[in-house]
């Protein structure tokens, strides 16, 4: 390495040594005019000072030094004020260049001193520049030639901008005894030129002096590791042509006048040419699918990736996939992010140790919750709290950069914060019990209000009644729309919680709560995690060997199943759960079991199998008391009957059943009435009223999001405009398809394909309707499926001669 780089890369290294200090985000404020020249001066003296690998850096160390946390603040004082804070890491290579002229941190400097200073930096900046330029580099980027372009030009500017010199000063806000502004007061005011003996005594005549010594000098003030806007307040310049840059851990939002700007962490392609740029070309190329897997462990976190990357840079031996794996370990993860005096977890603990004794607690039990994110009514019950309560104390923790507010209302932290807050919680959670207890208290909050959007959704069944006793009230709603909206909009966290449930051994809670949220698998959007949950809690339950429990896990897979169009996978759930009934004595399964079991016989054309199980569930239903789950055994028992050519006794058993779902004032299950009815209707020839009934379901289901149930109503009204309509049944099929896309399964998508083909034919488009009758066939071959013998008369020579 080249002089210039072995004294590039001392300077870089002093820069990254301040990285530890920083928390996750930072906060930049700034006011006035100023902003975009000061913003593109500071950002670009970052990024210049990152470029260039051979320096111990590379482009994307800017994200480095900026990223892991630092608060700047601005405050306007007049046209031209503008006050500016930049990354604690560029303060850091400011020291070091002090250090070398034999000035301490407490040290201030004014005239000819500060002006040396700010040349002497300006000048290193400026052979930076030079020589990326001249091709210190040869590999560099057009983005890198750009930063070298813009690192001459900021130098220009700072020394425009601030002709009279610059102040600096550690506060020490990360330690346990920051700088009193009194006392940096004096020393400003000396390196100004002030005689010891004018110095006065108080803050607020000290404060007072200091802005008219400034008054008329443009000089910037730079306030490194600020504790709070308390402590900057004092030291800001207030006159026209001064800037301050402050550095902080935390977002200072008390300074008035600030405007804040977050820095997220790097793109998955930032965070990998980081990455590659540390551990080489050769190493990443021959393992990429673990350097991505490496590079996401470290949430995308620069200084994450940077010791991952030196770590296996160093180890010769390593591949990557060896540390993919090591870190794929959450339990291990920050004890491997740790290279020499670097360590992600020693960054965390900065932050954590200066929490009051309400929020380290608040921040060790959020970090338990599995879910990507927290609400505010979830996090008030995971911390047994008000929503008042909780709020101060989760923006407290927003403000000191250990939490982020996605959303108004909603929280969620960094990866590796999240697992730095649960190995607090297991080190500093004394109270036995505590974290279990938080857990638990979440659980009920979800199973308590998914229920009560459950009974908006389907008045007077008694399923609400077969669950277990929870002690929370749950939330409440104003009608049905704000019900749903909670569900979907917490989705997520919830089936996080059904999983995380059954790892603390609630599983019968677990399984109720997803008995509730059904509408999550039934309209398609989270079928796929909402099977994953369950599957988990019926493999649990069948280990411990509790009936009751795998019994409703098996019924809720079967439905799953069932709207997924995979018959074997439902049928073989569902046997096995009519099997558990006897041993479980729960009513639930009693009612639901068979009813699953009935509808798997109808889809296979087990007609009078169907017919019996059927008949079993509208006996429980009865026998229960519930009038919904009556009327809907009523109506499957309809289609049975449909199948089996009893057109009049299908058309009385789904009008009765639309009967109690009118008179209960159901939607979803009104919806479910009508569509069964529509069916037999549109077979008894009635098909003006056919189409009502249907038009009618199809209504209720776009309402209550159930995607599975809007496709297959567009599909029913396609075959019942198919005679006479064909061109709008053509329309109608195709709008079936789109619906049914990610939901309902290939069996279901190839009736809609035969019924577009028939209406296309009926228009004269043959090649297009084989075409829908070539792919049909093809997925009820693959399934073995009876209509693949109607499929093929209906592409046979005859059928289109």
């Amino acid at each position: 390495m080249s002089t210039l780089g072995y004294a590039v890369h001392d300077s870089m290294t002093m820069l990254r040594r301040n990285v530890k200090h920083a928390v996750r985000y930072p906060a930049v404020s700034l006011g006035s005019s100023m902003l975009p020249i000061l913003m593109l001066l500071l950002f670009v003296y970052a990024f210049g000072g990152a470029i260039g690998g051979g320096m111990g850096g590379g482009r994307d160390a800017y994200l480095e030094y900026l990223v892991p946390g630092v608060v700047v603040m601005g405050v306007a004082a007049g046209a031209m004020s503008t006050s500016i804070a930049v990354c604690s890491d560029m303060t850091e290579g400011i020291i070091n260049r002090f250090r070398t002229m034999n000035i301490t941190r407490s040290s201030f400097m004014t005239g000819h001193v500060i002006g040396s200073v700010l040349q002497t930096m300006v000048s290193l900046v400026l052979v930076i520049g030079v020589a990326l330029a001249l091709g210190f580099r040869p590999d560099a980027t057009p983005l890198e030639w750009l930063a070298a372009a813009g690192f001459l030009a900021a130098v220009a500017f700072a020394r425009a901008a601030f002709p009279d010199g610059q102040l600096y000063v550690d506060l020490q806000g990360a330690g346990p005894r920051p700088a009193e502004p009194q006392t940096v007061l004096g020393s400003f005011l000396r390196a100004l030129g002030t005689a010891d003996s004018a110095v006065p005594e108080s803050l607020e005549e000290r404060a007072a002096l200091y802005r008219s010594v400034l008054d008329g000098r443009r000089v910037l003030v730079l306030l490194d590791n600020a504790k709070d806007a308390a402590q900057v307040r004092p030291l800001l310049p207030g006159t026209e042509g001064c800037a301050a840059l402050v550095t902080s851990r935390v977002r200072m939002v008390g300074l008035a006048g600030a405007h804040l700007v977050d820095l997220d962490v790097m793109s998955p392609e930032e965070a990998l040419a980081l990455f590659t740029k540390i551990v080489g070309q050769e190493r990443v190329a021959a393992e990429k699918e673990a350097a991505l897997d490496v590079v996401a462990a470290c949430g995308f976190l620069p200084l994450a990736i940077r010791i991952a990357a030196s770590r296996l840079a160093a180890r010769r031996t390593w591949t990557t996939s060896v540390l993919a794996a090591k870190l794929a370990d959450e339990r291990r993860r920050l004890d491997e992010l740790q290279a020499g005096d670097l360590a992600v977890k020693a960054t965390f603990e900065l932050g954590y140790g200066q929490l009051e004794p309400a929020q380290a607690r608040a921040f060790r039990l959020l970090g338990l919750a599995y879910g990507p994110d927290l609400s505010l009514a979830a996090a008030a019950a995971l911390l047994d709290l008000g929503p008042e309560d909780t709020e101060d104390l989760l923006e407290s923790l927003v403000d000191t950069s250990l939490l982020e507010s996605a959303a108004p209302g909603r929280y969620r932290f960094h990866d590796l914060v999240r697992l730095y807050a649960r190995a607090c919680a297991e080190r500093d959670e004394h109270e036995p019990g505590e974290r279990a207890a938080a857990l638990s208290r979440l659980l009920d909050f979800y199973l308590a209000t998914a229920a009560r959007v459950y009974a908006i959704e389907r008045p007077g069944d008694r399923t609400v009644e077969h669950l277990h006793p929870y002690d929370h009230e749950g939330l409440s709603f104003a009608g049905h729309q704000d019900a749903l909206d909670w569900l979907y909009a917490e989705a997520d966290c919830l089936l996080a919680c059904v999983r995380q449930s059954v790892a603390q051994g609630s599983l019968r809670r677990a399984v109720d709560l997803l008995i509730v949220a059904k509408d999550l698998a039934e309209s398609g959007a989270n079928a796929h995690q909402f099977g994953a949950a369950a599957t988990v809690v019926r493999d649990a339950a069948a280990e411990a060997g509790n009936a009751l429990v795998e019994g409703r896990a098996r019924t809720t897979l079967a439905q799953v199943h069932l709207n997924a169009g995979r018959f074997d996978e439902a049928e073989a759930e569902a046997e096995r759960a009519v099997e558990l009934a006897g041993a479980a004595e729960d009513p639930w399964i009693d009612c639901n079991a068979p009813s699953e079991r009935g509808i798997v016989a109808a889809y296979r054309s087990r007609h009078a199998e169907a017919e019996t199980y059927l008949q079993r569930t509208l006996t429980a239903y009865r026998a229960d008391g519930n009038l919904p789950g009556e009327a809907s055994a009523l109506c499957n028992l309809s289609r049975v009957h449909l199948s089996m050519g009893r057109v009049d006794s299908a058309v009385e058993l789904a009008e009765s059943g639309v009967a109690v779902y009118r008179h209960l004032g159901l939607t979803v299950r009104l919806a479910n009435g009508s569509y069964a009815l529509g069916l037999a209707l549109a077979e008894s020839g009635r098909a003006e009223e056919a189409e009502a009934r249907l038009s009618e379901a199809l209504t209720i289901f776009r309402d209550s999001r159930q995607r599975l149930w809007e496709g297959m109503t567009l599909f029913r009204l396609a075959e019942v405009r198919l005679g006479e309509r064909p061109a709008a049944a053509a329309a109608l099929a195709e709008q079936s398809l789109s619906v049914l896309l990610h939901v309902g399964g290939d069996w279901r998508r190839a009736g809609v394909l035969t019924v577009l083909g028939k209406s296309l034919d009926a228009l004269g488009e043959t090649d297009r309707a084989r075409a829908c009758w070539t792919d049909a066939l093809s997925v009820y071959d693959r399934l073995g499926s009876a209509e693949a013998a109607s499929l093929r008369e209906l592409l046979s020579p005859a059928a289109t001669g």
